[in-house]
């Protein structure tokens, strides 16, 4: 049957968020007509983000910054960090190819700035750029490879993920890469086994004043309605209504191939439930845009797709800024300490999700709790300072010993008192920390008074934990072509970004979501063009 079209490109990229933009750049760079669809406005998750990239290797920031790293190196990490989420060729394609990402970035105008973070944290004050964004100077990791800052901010204030997707979306404008808004794709269409194109409805004809309050509406749930799930669900209501009310059918061909970049599935409650039954994820916050709704991943799944590590959660507990905080003591239910508290944010929130309850304090002494309240104002942004304020004012028990404030809290008084004691023994005696935290961040826990800081796994607006999901479609990791189950690649798709397996998919550290949109968005985008001129 001849299929008919309403419009056509070479490539044509679904969602245009990091994944999106970078897979649209590729291909044009290869010289294809590049079509991209964004059911919203685009920018995706990448534009809420906080436009940490994390690379390595030798970048020109690092170098700018002092800062002496290798491939070998950064992959000595990496490899410790991620486990099997790929294979060890990718992962050191990926890290041979880190510098080089950078530059392409820097060319295509994402600003960076080599101003080095003097102290840890979870994401730097608008003074600094270049940070350890992730445990390599935690314990266990100092021991694979030599702690370097990798963690890459694009340069501007508060969170910067718009500087990020900005330069790379006008970027690919200016390079003849169309866009189009308003346009929810619902299907592939394939012919003989070959995806050809898709099927989707657009609001691109309706009239402007419905895409004017289609795009305000749009930027409401994007970013507010991240942190408020209420508001989100209500203005998705009316931008449903308007897409059913003013959306038009439209079959747009894509001669060399379809690229999904569509997100994860962390907005899609039932999606998340069914993959992963057991996480407490509904205490979470989601992290991403109303479109990070599986929907790539079901259609393509439609067609035969296969996908992996579905169950794969990632969320996070940041306890710092303040730095000092670093120096307390992470304890569950049973007053067992439960993980080095140096390590990265999403370490410690899956550390908490496996704790009796989920529930976790962190256990500090008045000196401490000084130190960290005067630590507060200079290493944070108003959003950490907001969440550090409401952990350290409303969500602590305090009592003269620890007996006293763990009976308080709901903690093991004789079990923690254990904890303490091992603790304290061991800087006494110069021994290892028992968890492997760097010296310079042990603190002796005092007589008293003693603090302990809820910290547990629950849903919180003023202490939030966000969440995104890490699996997807499985892909070719040599070109990003959609694998089906015999591991087949389905002719005519790929995928990039959460919307596919990816170097992140096992652990998560600041930036190396960002870090695999670019990288594997750049593959795709140019083996979607090498793979029909080859065929």
């Amino acid at each position: 049957m001849t299929q008919v079209w309403d419009e056509s490109a070479d490539v044509v990229v679904v969602g245009y968020g990091g994944a999106g933009v970078a897979s649209a750049l590729a291909a044009r760079e290869s010289g294809a007509e590049v079509l991209a669809v964004d059911r919203y406005l685009g920018g995706g998750a990448t534009a809420l983000s906080g436009g940490i990239v994390y690379a390595g290797g030798g970048t020109w920031v690092q170098r700018a910054a002092g800062v002496d790293d290798d491939v070998e190196n950064m992959l000595a990490y990496l490899r410790a960090e991620v486990g099997d989420a790929v294979s060890e060729t990718t992962l050191r394609r990926f890290c041979q190819d880190s510098a080089g990402m950078i530059e392409w970035l820097t060319r295509h105008g994402v600003p960076f700035e080599p101003s080095l973070c003097p102290f840890k944290t979870s994401y730097p004050t608008d003074d600094y750029y270049l940070y350890y964004s992730g445990s390599e100077n935690s314990g266990g990791f100092r021991d694979a490879a030599a702690p370097r800052q990798r963690g890459h901010r694009a340069h501007g204030r508060g969170v910067s993920g718009k500087k990020l997707f900005g330069p790379l979306a006008a970027s690919a404008a200016s390079r003849g890469v169309r866009l189009r808004t308003g346009t929810r794709v619902t299907r592939l269409v394939t012919e003989n086994g070959r995806v050809t194109g898709v099927e989707a409805t657009t609001i691109s004809d309706a009239p402007p004043r419905v895409q004017r309050r289609f795009a305000a509406l749009a930027r409401i749930s994007a970013k507010p309605g991240v942190y408020h799930p209420g508001l989100r669900k209500t203005v998705q209501a009316l931008l449903t209504r308007i897409e059913r009310r003013y959306g038009a059918p439209v079959r747009i061909r894509a001669r060399s191939g379809v690229v999904l970049t569509t997100g994860g599935f962390i907005a899609n409650g039932e999606m998340v439930c069914r993959h992963a039954p057991d996480y407490p994820w509904t205490e979470g916050l989601p992290l991403g845009t109303a479109a990070d709704d599986g929907s790539g991943i079901t259609m393509a799944q439609a067609i035969g797709a296969a996908t992996g590590r579905m169950d794969a959660l990632s969320t996070w507990r940041f306890i710092a800024p303040p730095s000092a905080l670093y120096g307390a003591l992470a304890v569950d239910a049973d007053g067992r300490r439960i993980i080095d508290e140096s390590r990265y944010g999403a370490a410690l929130g899956e550390a908490i999700a496996a704790a009796p309850g989920h529930r976790a304090w962190l256990l500090a002494d008045a000196g401490l709790l000084d130190e960290a309240r005067r630590q507060l104002g200079g290493q944070s942004v108003w959003f950490q300072r907001m969440q550090a304020e409401w952990l350290l004012r409303f969500e602590s028990t305090q009592g003269l010993t620890v007996e006293d404030a763990a009976a308080k809290a709901g903690v093991a008084p004789a079990a923690l008192r254990a904890t303490v004691d091992a603790h304290n023994h061991a800087i006494e005696h110069r021994l290892p920390d028992p968890a492997g935290k760097p010296d310079s961040l042990r603190r002796a826990v005092g007589a008293g008074p003693v603090t302990l800081l809820d910290i547990s796994f629950r849903s919180r607006l003023s202490y939030p934990m966000p969440m995104l999901t890490l699996g997807g479609l499985l892909v070719d990791e040599e070109t990003g072509a959609v694998r089906n189950d015999s591991g087949t690649a389905i002719p005519g798709l790929f995928a990039a970004g959460r919307a596919a397996v990816g170097v992140c998919s096992n652990s998560y550290v600041s930036g190396l979501s960002l870090a695999d949109c670019v990288y594997s968005g750049r593959r795709a985008g140019a083996h979607v063009v090498e793979h029909v001129a080859a065929g």
